[in-house]
Protein backbone atom coordinates (compact mmCIF):
# COMPACT_ATOMS: atom_id res chain seq x y z
CA UNK A 1 0.00 0.00 0.00
CA UNK A 2 1.08 3.66 -0.70
CA UNK A 3 1.96 5.33 2.80
CA UNK A 4 3.75 8.80 3.74
CA UNK A 5 6.07 8.25 6.90
CA UNK A 6 8.11 10.57 8.86
CA UNK A 7 11.56 9.14 9.32
CA UNK A 8 12.78 12.66 11.47
CA UNK A 9 11.93 15.46 13.62
CA UNK A 10 13.06 18.88 12.98
CA UNK A 11 11.62 22.10 12.05
CA UNK A 12 9.44 22.80 8.91
CA UNK A 13 11.35 25.41 6.75
CA UNK A 14 9.59 26.40 3.13
CA UNK A 15 11.16 23.92 1.45
CA UNK A 16 10.49 21.30 3.70
CA UNK A 17 9.86 17.37 3.13
CA UNK A 18 9.57 15.74 6.17
CA UNK A 19 7.33 12.68 5.06
CA UNK A 20 8.58 10.38 2.28
CA UNK A 21 5.98 8.51 0.37
CA UNK A 22 6.58 4.38 0.37
CA UNK A 23 5.54 0.79 -0.54
CA UNK A 24 4.31 -0.93 2.51
CA UNK A 25 2.81 -4.08 3.46
CA UNK A 26 -0.70 -3.84 4.18
CA UNK A 27 -1.93 -4.57 8.01
CA UNK A 28 -3.08 -7.47 9.36
CA UNK A 29 -6.10 -7.00 11.64
CA UNK A 30 -5.53 -8.75 15.21
CA UNK A 31 -8.25 -9.64 17.57
CA UNK A 32 -10.79 -7.03 18.35
CA UNK A 33 -9.26 -5.24 15.51
CA UNK A 34 -11.13 -4.10 12.35
CA UNK A 35 -9.28 -2.95 8.98
CA UNK A 36 -10.14 -0.02 7.18
CA UNK A 37 -9.45 1.49 3.91
CA UNK A 38 -8.92 4.62 4.10
CA UNK A 39 -10.86 7.02 1.72
CA UNK A 40 -10.05 10.36 3.25
CA UNK A 41 -7.70 11.44 6.31
CA UNK A 42 -7.55 15.37 7.84
CA UNK A 43 -4.24 17.11 7.89
CA UNK A 44 -4.45 18.58 11.73
CA UNK A 45 -1.94 21.14 13.63
CA UNK A 46 -0.66 18.42 15.62
CA UNK A 47 0.91 16.64 13.10
CA UNK A 48 3.01 19.57 12.96
CA UNK A 49 3.80 19.21 16.24
CA UNK A 50 4.99 15.31 15.62
CA UNK A 51 7.09 16.73 12.91
CA UNK A 52 8.91 19.54 14.48
CA UNK A 53 9.18 17.43 17.59
CA UNK A 54 6.81 19.08 20.48
CA UNK A 55 4.97 15.60 20.47
CA UNK A 56 7.52 13.50 19.17
CA UNK A 57 6.37 9.71 17.91
CA UNK A 58 7.83 7.45 20.36
CA UNK A 59 9.21 5.43 17.26
CA UNK A 60 10.31 6.06 13.85
CA UNK A 61 9.17 5.71 10.76
CA UNK A 62 5.47 6.11 11.72
CA UNK A 63 2.81 6.31 9.40
CA UNK A 64 1.13 10.15 10.91
CA UNK A 65 -2.71 10.89 10.65
CA UNK A 66 -5.71 10.75 12.59
CA UNK A 67 -8.40 12.24 11.20
CA UNK A 68 -9.51 9.10 9.33
CA UNK A 69 -12.20 7.85 7.47
CA UNK A 70 -13.05 4.65 5.58
CA UNK A 71 -14.88 1.46 4.63
CA UNK A 72 -14.02 -1.86 7.15
CA UNK A 73 -12.83 -4.02 5.07
CA UNK A 74 -11.26 -7.06 6.98
CA UNK A 75 -12.26 -7.71 11.33
CA UNK A 76 -9.99 -9.55 13.64
CA UNK A 77 -11.23 -12.01 15.54
CA UNK A 78 -13.90 -11.40 18.72
CA UNK A 79 -15.16 -7.96 16.68
CA UNK A 80 -19.18 -8.12 16.91
CA UNK A 81 -20.13 -4.42 16.93
CA UNK A 82 -18.81 -3.92 13.01
CA UNK A 83 -19.68 -5.62 9.76
CA UNK A 84 -17.52 -5.62 6.61
CA UNK A 85 -18.51 -2.11 4.25
CA UNK A 86 -19.21 -0.30 6.80
CA UNK A 87 -18.12 3.38 6.81
CA UNK A 88 -15.92 4.69 9.95
CA UNK A 89 -13.74 7.34 10.66
CA UNK A 90 -10.83 7.04 13.76
CA UNK A 91 -10.13 10.02 15.74
CA UNK A 92 -6.90 11.10 18.09
CA UNK A 93 -7.31 8.07 20.50
CA UNK A 94 -6.46 4.93 18.73
CA UNK A 95 -7.21 2.97 22.41
CA UNK A 96 -7.52 3.52 25.78
CA UNK A 97 -8.60 2.20 29.11
CA UNK A 98 -12.47 2.80 28.31
CA UNK A 99 -12.72 4.78 31.86
CA UNK A 100 -14.08 8.46 32.09
CA UNK A 101 -10.81 9.85 32.14
CA UNK A 102 -9.14 7.81 29.24
CA UNK A 103 -7.98 10.81 27.71
CA UNK A 104 -5.73 11.11 30.27
CA UNK A 105 -4.90 7.77 31.22
CA UNK A 106 -1.12 6.10 30.92
CA UNK A 107 -2.96 3.57 28.41
CA UNK A 108 -3.62 6.55 25.97
CA UNK A 109 -2.45 5.92 22.50
CA UNK A 110 -2.43 8.41 19.85
CA UNK A 111 -3.42 7.44 16.25
CA UNK A 112 -0.69 8.43 13.72
CA UNK A 113 2.00 8.91 16.51
CA UNK A 114 2.23 6.41 19.36
CA UNK A 115 0.95 3.69 15.60
CA UNK A 116 0.19 4.46 12.46
CA UNK A 117 -2.44 6.36 11.26
CA UNK A 118 -4.23 7.41 8.34
CA UNK A 119 -1.38 9.06 5.54
CA UNK A 120 -1.96 5.49 4.01
CA UNK A 121 -4.35 3.50 2.43
CA UNK A 122 -5.32 1.15 4.98
CA UNK A 123 -4.55 1.26 8.92
CA UNK A 124 -6.23 -0.73 11.53
CA UNK A 125 -8.04 0.36 15.03
CA UNK A 126 -9.34 -1.64 17.62
CA UNK A 127 -13.13 -1.85 16.73
CA UNK A 128 -14.08 0.05 19.92
CA UNK A 129 -12.52 3.40 18.68
CA UNK A 130 -13.78 2.89 14.92
CA UNK A 131 -16.53 5.07 14.91
CA UNK A 132 -20.40 4.87 12.51
CA UNK A 133 -19.84 8.19 9.98
CA UNK A 134 -23.53 9.77 10.03
CA UNK A 135 -24.70 9.46 6.07
CA UNK A 136 -24.89 13.49 6.19
CA UNK A 137 -21.33 13.88 5.54
CA UNK A 138 -18.98 12.66 2.55
CA UNK A 139 -16.16 10.89 3.16
CA UNK A 140 -14.14 14.25 2.56
CA UNK A 141 -16.38 16.30 5.03
CA UNK A 142 -16.05 14.24 7.67
CA UNK A 143 -12.55 13.62 8.26
CA UNK A 144 -12.45 17.05 10.00
CA UNK A 145 -15.20 15.89 12.36
CA UNK A 146 -12.99 13.23 13.92
CA UNK A 147 -10.49 15.60 15.67
CA UNK A 148 -11.08 19.40 14.49
CA UNK A 149 -14.68 18.62 15.05
CA UNK A 150 -14.62 16.32 18.18
CA UNK A 151 -12.45 18.21 20.04
CA UNK A 152 -13.59 21.34 19.62
CA UNK A 153 -17.09 19.60 20.98
CA UNK A 154 -14.62 18.49 24.04
CA UNK A 155 -13.26 22.55 24.34
CA UNK A 156 -17.16 23.71 24.26
CA UNK A 157 -18.30 21.26 27.12
CA UNK A 158 -15.53 22.41 29.02
CA UNK A 159 -16.32 26.45 28.93
CA UNK A 160 -19.20 25.47 31.00
CA UNK A 161 -21.10 28.18 29.83
CA UNK A 162 -25.35 28.45 29.76
CA UNK A 163 -27.18 29.34 26.54
CA UNK A 164 -27.10 33.44 26.47
CA UNK A 165 -23.34 33.63 27.85
CA UNK A 166 -21.32 35.08 25.75
CA UNK A 167 -18.39 33.04 24.33
CA UNK A 168 -14.98 33.59 22.45
CA UNK A 169 -12.76 32.06 19.84
CA UNK A 170 -8.97 33.35 18.90
CA UNK A 171 -7.99 31.41 16.04
CA UNK A 172 -10.34 30.61 13.20
CA UNK A 173 -9.44 27.53 10.76
CA UNK A 174 -10.41 24.06 11.43
CA UNK A 175 -11.84 23.52 14.16
CA UNK A 176 -13.03 27.02 15.38
CA UNK A 177 -15.11 26.90 12.37
CA UNK A 178 -16.83 24.06 13.10
CA UNK A 179 -17.22 24.94 17.10
CA UNK A 180 -19.13 28.17 15.52
CA UNK A 181 -22.13 26.15 14.03
CA UNK A 182 -21.97 23.71 17.34
CA UNK A 183 -22.20 26.43 19.49
CA UNK A 184 -24.95 28.61 17.47
CA UNK A 185 -27.09 25.44 17.63
CA UNK A 186 -26.55 24.19 21.09
CA UNK A 187 -26.04 28.02 22.72
CA UNK A 188 -28.98 29.78 20.17
CA UNK A 189 -28.77 33.02 22.70
CA UNK A 190 -25.19 33.26 23.35
CA UNK A 191 -23.31 35.67 21.18
CA UNK A 192 -19.84 34.40 19.65
CA UNK A 193 -17.16 36.70 19.52
CA UNK A 194 -14.06 36.01 17.02
CA UNK A 195 -10.20 36.71 17.41
CA UNK A 196 -8.26 36.07 14.34
CA UNK A 197 -5.14 37.42 12.62
CA UNK A 198 -6.65 38.38 8.72
CA UNK A 199 -9.50 40.03 7.69
CA UNK A 200 -10.58 37.08 5.64
CA UNK A 201 -10.94 34.68 8.48
CA UNK A 202 -12.77 37.27 10.34
CA UNK A 203 -15.14 38.19 7.15
CA UNK A 204 -15.81 33.82 7.39
CA UNK A 205 -16.71 34.39 11.10
CA UNK A 206 -18.97 36.87 10.45
CA UNK A 207 -20.71 34.51 7.70
CA UNK A 208 -21.06 31.73 9.99
CA UNK A 209 -22.74 33.90 12.60
CA UNK A 210 -19.88 35.67 14.30
CA UNK A 211 -21.68 39.11 15.79
CA UNK A 212 -18.21 40.71 16.35
CA UNK A 213 -14.52 39.89 14.84
CA UNK A 214 -11.39 41.24 15.30
CA UNK A 215 -7.40 40.96 15.35
CA UNK A 216 -6.17 38.47 17.82
CA UNK A 217 -4.61 41.58 20.29
CA UNK A 218 -8.30 43.82 20.25
CA UNK A 219 -10.88 44.09 22.80
CA UNK A 220 -13.92 42.78 22.76
CA UNK A 221 -16.98 44.90 22.87
CA UNK A 222 -17.74 42.96 26.37
CA UNK A 223 -16.04 40.79 28.02
CA UNK A 224 -17.28 37.22 27.86
CA UNK A 225 -17.69 34.46 29.87
CA UNK A 226 -15.57 31.74 28.09
CA UNK A 227 -12.90 31.75 25.66
CA UNK A 228 -11.36 28.60 23.41
CA UNK A 229 -7.96 28.75 22.32
CA UNK A 230 -7.25 27.11 19.13
CA UNK A 231 -4.06 28.68 18.01
CA UNK A 232 -0.16 27.25 18.56
CA UNK A 233 0.73 30.61 19.94
CA UNK A 234 1.05 32.27 23.61
CA UNK A 235 -0.19 36.05 22.42
CA UNK A 236 -3.90 34.90 21.83
CA UNK A 237 -3.57 33.20 25.51
CA UNK A 238 -2.54 36.63 27.06
CA UNK A 239 -4.89 38.47 25.33
CA UNK A 240 -7.75 35.74 25.44
CA UNK A 241 -7.60 36.26 29.63
CA UNK A 242 -7.70 40.41 29.18
CA UNK A 243 -10.88 39.97 27.48
CA UNK A 244 -12.62 37.33 29.95
CA UNK A 245 -15.46 38.74 32.32
CA UNK A 246 -15.08 38.15 35.85
CA UNK A 247 -15.09 34.83 36.66
CA UNK A 248 -14.55 33.92 33.07
CA UNK A 249 -12.64 30.55 31.70
CA UNK A 250 -10.59 30.21 29.04
CA UNK A 251 -9.78 26.89 27.15
CA UNK A 252 -7.19 25.98 25.39
CA UNK A 253 -7.72 23.37 23.03
CA UNK A 254 -3.83 23.16 21.28
CA UNK A 255 -1.88 19.73 22.19
CA UNK A 256 1.45 21.77 22.72
CA UNK A 257 2.61 25.50 22.25
CA UNK A 258 5.06 26.65 19.66
CA UNK A 259 8.11 28.69 21.25
CA UNK A 260 8.47 31.28 19.01
CA UNK A 261 6.28 34.05 21.08
CA UNK A 262 6.58 32.33 24.46
CA UNK A 263 8.19 35.37 25.43
CA UNK A 264 4.54 36.97 25.46
CA UNK A 265 4.03 35.49 28.83
CA UNK A 266 5.79 38.24 30.14
CA UNK A 267 3.20 40.54 29.64
CA UNK A 268 0.93 39.05 31.92
CA UNK A 269 -0.36 41.63 34.24
CA UNK A 270 -1.65 39.71 37.25
CA UNK A 271 -5.00 42.27 37.73
CA UNK A 272 -5.99 42.23 34.02
CA UNK A 273 -5.76 38.82 33.35
CA UNK A 274 -5.72 36.40 36.42
CA UNK A 275 -7.59 38.37 38.89
CA UNK A 276 -11.39 38.16 39.63
CA UNK A 277 -11.11 34.27 39.62
CA UNK A 278 -10.57 34.10 35.90
CA UNK A 279 -9.65 30.40 34.99
CA UNK A 280 -7.51 28.64 32.26
CA UNK A 281 -8.24 24.78 31.65
CA UNK A 282 -6.71 23.02 29.33
CA UNK A 283 -8.06 20.14 26.44
CA UNK A 284 -5.99 16.74 26.69
CA UNK A 285 -6.51 14.68 24.27
CA UNK A 286 -9.69 13.12 23.47
CA UNK A 287 -12.17 10.31 24.49
CA UNK A 288 -14.54 7.79 22.57
CA UNK A 289 -17.24 9.60 24.10
CA UNK A 290 -16.81 12.74 22.29
CA UNK A 291 -16.65 11.25 18.74
CA UNK A 292 -19.36 9.18 19.60
CA UNK A 293 -21.83 11.62 21.10
CA UNK A 294 -20.47 13.98 18.48
CA UNK A 295 -20.91 12.77 15.17
CA UNK A 296 -24.67 12.13 15.21
CA UNK A 297 -25.25 16.15 16.68
CA UNK A 298 -22.91 17.16 13.80
CA UNK A 299 -25.23 15.72 11.93
CA UNK A 300 -28.48 16.69 13.22
CA UNK A 301 -27.30 20.24 13.30
CA UNK A 302 -26.02 19.62 10.55
CA UNK A 303 -22.32 21.02 10.57
CA UNK A 304 -21.05 21.91 7.38
CA UNK A 305 -17.11 21.72 7.40
CA UNK A 306 -15.46 24.01 4.78
CA UNK A 307 -12.38 21.61 2.85
CA UNK A 308 -9.61 22.02 0.60
CA UNK A 309 -8.37 18.50 -0.77
CA UNK A 310 -4.91 17.21 -1.53
CA UNK A 311 -3.26 13.94 -3.45
CA UNK A 312 -1.89 11.48 -0.73
CA UNK A 313 1.50 12.65 -2.83
CA UNK A 314 0.47 16.20 -1.52
CA UNK A 315 0.45 15.85 2.20
CA UNK A 316 3.85 17.79 2.58
CA UNK A 317 1.82 20.99 0.68
CA UNK A 318 -0.59 20.86 3.07
CA UNK A 319 1.70 20.66 6.26
CA UNK A 320 3.63 23.54 5.22
CA UNK A 321 0.58 25.81 3.89
CA UNK A 322 -0.92 25.01 7.69
CA UNK A 323 2.71 25.59 9.01
CA UNK A 324 2.60 29.36 7.48
CA UNK A 325 -1.24 29.77 8.48
CA UNK A 326 -2.54 29.19 4.94
CA UNK A 327 -5.96 27.93 5.88
CA UNK A 328 -9.18 28.44 4.81
CA UNK A 329 -11.38 25.61 6.91
CA UNK A 330 -9.71 21.64 6.81
CA UNK A 331 -7.34 19.84 4.81
CA UNK A 332 -8.02 16.48 3.86
CA UNK A 333 -5.77 14.02 2.12
CA UNK A 334 -8.11 12.19 -0.38
CA UNK A 335 -7.03 8.38 -1.43
CA UNK A 336 -8.34 8.73 -4.81
CA UNK A 337 -7.24 12.23 -5.95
Amino acid sequence: MKAMILRSTGLMSSDSQPLELVELPRPVPGAREVLIKVAACGVCHTELDEIEGRTPPPHLPVVPGHEVVGSIVELGENVTRHQAGQRVGVGWIHCSDGSEYENVSPDFCATGRDVDGGYAEYMKVPADYAFPIPDAFSDEQAAPLLCAGSIGYRALRLTQIENGQTLGLTGFGGSAHLVIQLARCLYPDSDVFVFARDEQSRQFARDLGAVWAGDTTDCSPQPLQAIIDTTPAWTPVVEALGNLRPGGRLVINAIRKQEGDKDALLGLNYEKHLWMEHEIKSVANITGRDIAEFLPLAAQIPIQPRTERYALEDANSALLELRQGRIRGAKVLVMDE
